[in-house]
C-alpha cells in the first residue's frame, strides 16, 4: 500500500470559495482513479503548520496505482485548477 500526502499553502488573493471548491474537487477524485483507496482532506489546524493551511492524504492500492494517478485526466483537471492557488508540497511512501 502507498499514500500520497500533501499541504498546501495558499497564494495572497485566494477566496474562501476557491479553498472550498479545491477541498470539493480533490474529494471528488475517489471513484476516479483507479486504485485510489481512500482520500482525506482538510484545513489544517496544527500550531507547527509552517504556513501549511490545507492538508491531506490518499491510500493507493500499488505503487502502480499511484504512478497512474499523477498522469490520471481527473488529476490533472485538478492541478489545472489549483497551480494558481498554491504552493504545494508531497510526500508519498510505502506502508
Amino acid at each position: 500500500m502507498f499514500i500520497h500526502t500533501f499541504g498546501f499553502r495558499w497564494k495572497p488573493g485566494v477566496t474562501s470559495a476557491q479553498r472550498a471548491k479545491s477541498i470539493e474537487i480533490i474529494r471528488a477524485l475517489q471513484g476516479q482513479i483507479p486504485g485510489l483507496l481512500n482520500t482525506w482532506v482538510g484545513e489544517n489546524i496544527s500550531l507547527r503548520s509552517q504556513g501549511y493551511e490545507l492538508g491531506g492524504v490518499m491510500q493507493f492500492s500499488d505503487r502502480e496505482a499511484l504512478d497512474a494517478y499523477s498522469s490520471h485526466p481527473a488529476h490533472q483537471k485538478v492541478l489545472a485548477y489549483l497551480r494558481s492557488l498554491i504552493d504545494a508540497i508531497e510526500i508519498d511512501f510505502e506502508v
